[in-house]
């Protein structure tokens, strides 16, 4: 969303990110999320008619069971992002009413007083938590906590405990399918390697020659504009020694037989276990150059 805050928010207000490395999965509807990142933003903005500083930040975090019991909330692990500002600051009385249906504090004509309500709503509907921090002439910051999603991250780390072979090299996921993208990079984190991922090859590519200290391309066989053996020949033309895994839920047989790989190409069938995950990813990693 940089782009569209940015764009959002007018030249006068500059925004930063501090996104933090390996956050949690959350459950929540990203495009309410999205929504209420931008309410939040233009109502940061509005606090601050002669310019100033927002600040859009990730973090995980805890709630413990006193912060709990006082807020009436779930104790636990939450995925937080936090929105700050550099603008006037909201008294104790108005940040009271500030969730409240209608309730606005700009001029006639220049606010519903729903921004702040449809956030609220959002963030209880998600099971999770939402804090105002404010003083007067110092700013505002609103932090949203969305509960940690446990399910599958649980069953990845049992099944590491169980001999599955880890690492900490940085991995490329290059595939065109969101969910199975999503799902390699949440296994390849949990398995302690640090993931950069991409929806296609000019994209990989572009990650490619940001980060030279990647290890492993780990790309589908079958995308739309590039497939993964290009995706691969024009990879190490600019980086030799990259190592190359390649994914397909077609057969291997149909693959080789069609003449997309050569027989000996390192070859991963989708859907794969994290157990055949992480065993082929470490023999690709380890094999000799």
């Amino acid at each position: 969303m940089s782009e569209l805050l940015r764009s959002t928010l007018g030249e006068q207000i500059r925004m930063e990110t501090v996104l933090a490395s390996g956050l949690w999965k959350a459950v929540a509807d990203a495009n309410q999320l999205e929504n209420a990142v931008l309410n939040l933003a233009v109502n940061a903005r509005d606090a601050m008619p002669s310019g100033g500083r927002l600040t859009v930040e990730t973090a995980n975090t805890h709630i413990d069971d006193v912060y709990a019991a006082e807020h009436g909330v779930n104790s636990g692990q939450y995925v937080l992002i936090a929105v700050s500002d550099t603008g006037a600051g909201m008294p104790p009385e108005v940040i009271e009413k500030a969730f409240e249906p209608f309730f606005t504090t700009k001029g006639v004509g220049k606010g519903t007083g729903l921004g702040l309500s449809q956030v609220f709503g959002f963030v209880k509907q998600s099971g999770g938590h939402i804090k105002i921090y404010s003083e007067i002439g110092q700013g505002t910051a609103i932090k949203i906590y969305l509960p940690r999603s446990y399910s599958a991250g649980q069953a990845v780390r049992r099944e590491a405990a169980n001999g599955t072979p880890t690492g900490n090299e940085i991995v490329l996921v290059v595939e065109d399918d969101a969910s199975v993208r999503s799902l390699t990079v949440q296994m390849l984190t949990e398995l302690g390697y640090t993931v950069r991922a991409a929806e296609g090859g000019a994209e990989g590519l572009h990650l490619l020659a940001e980060n030279p200290d990647i290890h492993l391309l780990l790309t589908d066989v079958v995308m739309p504009d590039m497939n993964g053996r290009q995706l691969a020949d024009a990879a190490r033309k600019a980086k030799p020694d990259l190592k190359v895994l390649f994914t397909t839920g077609y057969t291997s047989n149909a693959v080789v037989h069609n003449g997309v790989l050569d027989q000996d190409a390192p070859m991963l069938q989708k859907p794969a276990t994290l157990q055949q995950l992480a065993q082929k990813v470490r023999s690709v990693l380890d094999a000799s150059k």
